[in-house]
């Protein structure tokens, strides 16, 4: 645990996002921005941890985050994600009377997708000031988040434990594939896509399990792993390393998940670093990603605890490279930049 540095930000954190970096340097991540919630005021933050040849620090220690700069936000911050372009758009999602949380939302420059308590789905442009496209009545509850699988395809998961798959091409306001979680249905709280193999996604949600879904098989999860004791609020596979992801918890605990490798099989049959298992027969050899094989692959699931002790709920966490940070209702920032991966 000598690799983390703890910030105490007086703001209970709900997001947290590093600024991209290009993944075909080996630079690290230096920025990233906060989101807080609960407060009375809340705000967006901008910090860095790069080496600013600040040697005379008033309020922390070397290598702690350094507030580069912050702006107040209106209400409580859902969601972050990253353009090169400033738009505002007012009432995204609404209710009759009244606004609507927007709970998530992913971009694919310029598209951003956003999602809400409304039940609707919503398209903008970055560069345009109204929306491309508004799906209304595209769920009945409450949307908690949003991700691409393909370039016209999002997926969304929803508070009665449904995956919902949305064909941005197609007009009809309804979903083009269904799965769902069997018996009690918790709620789902977030999902993340595998990033070389896009039909692998994961979920997590009230419950505090881990479920992992093969789109193209429909039905329930392929694989379900007992994660948390309490809400799981954000899962995040590594985007240049998928045998590694993260998940964060009510709890308060921050889990790292790495599969053991199975075969010597080059790595780019199936992404990059992928873990995969062989199966043959007398005709022919496929390769399996180790986070479909269901109960057979428990086994080959390691995981490790990533803060230093149990702390308030892990609301959000982001991973690039070795770099991850997270943010707590303790009102902290945590960042490790020496993630095993």
């Amino acid at each position: 645990m000598e690799n983390i540095n703890a910030k105490y930000v007086s703001q209970k954190i709900s997001k947290t996002r590093w600024c991209p970096v290009s993944y075909s340097s080996l630079q690290q991540p230096e920025v990233f921005a906060t989101g807080s919630w609960d407060n009375e005021d809340n705000k967006v933050s901008i910090w860095s941890i790069g080496n600013h040849n600040n040697s005379g620090l008033e309020d922390g220690f070397e290598g702690d985050p350094q507030i580069l700069c912050e702006h107040k936000h209106g209400g409580d911050v859902l969601d972050l994600q990253t353009i090169s372009v400033l738009q505002h758009w007012a009432r995204a999602h609404s209710y009759p009377c009244d606004n609507a949380p927007c709970t998530a939302l992913v971009c694919s420059s310029p598209e951003i997708v956003t999602v809400g308590e409304d039940g609707r789905i919503v398209v903008f442009r970055a560069d345009q000031e109204g929306a491309v496209r508004v799906i209304e009545n595209a769920d009945s509850s409450t949307i908690h988040a949003v991700t691409y699988l393909k370039t016209t395809e999002v997926l969304t998961v929803n508070s009665i434990g449904q995956l919902k798959l949305w064909d941005l091409r197609q007009q009809s306001s309804s979903p083009s594939q269904i799965l769902s979680l069997s018996g009690d249905r918790a709620p789902l709280h977030c999902v993340d896509r595998h990033p070389n193999q896009q039909h692998i996604v994961a979920t997590g949600g009230q419950d505090g399990m881990l479920c992992v879904w093969d789109v193209r098989q429909g039905g329930t999860p392929i694989s379900l792993m007992e994660a948390h004791s309490a809400e799981m609020w954000e899962v995040r596979f590594h985007p240049t390393n998928p045998d590694h992801l993260f998940t964060c918890s009510e709890d308060g605990s921050l889990l790292h998940w790495e599969t053991a490798s199975h075969s010597e099989m080059p790595s780019f049959l199936q992404g990059k670093s992928s873990s995969v298992k062989r199966h043959s027969d007398e005709n022919f050899v496929f390769l399996v990603s180790a986070w479909l094989c269901g109960d057979s692959g428990k086994g080959c699931l390691e995981t490790t605890h990533m803060l230093p002790s149990q702390t308030m709920s892990v609301n959000s966490l982001d991973i690039i490279g070795q770099c991850l940070v997270c943010g707590t209702d303790g009102e902290a920032i945590f960042v490790n930049r020496h993630v095993p991966v």
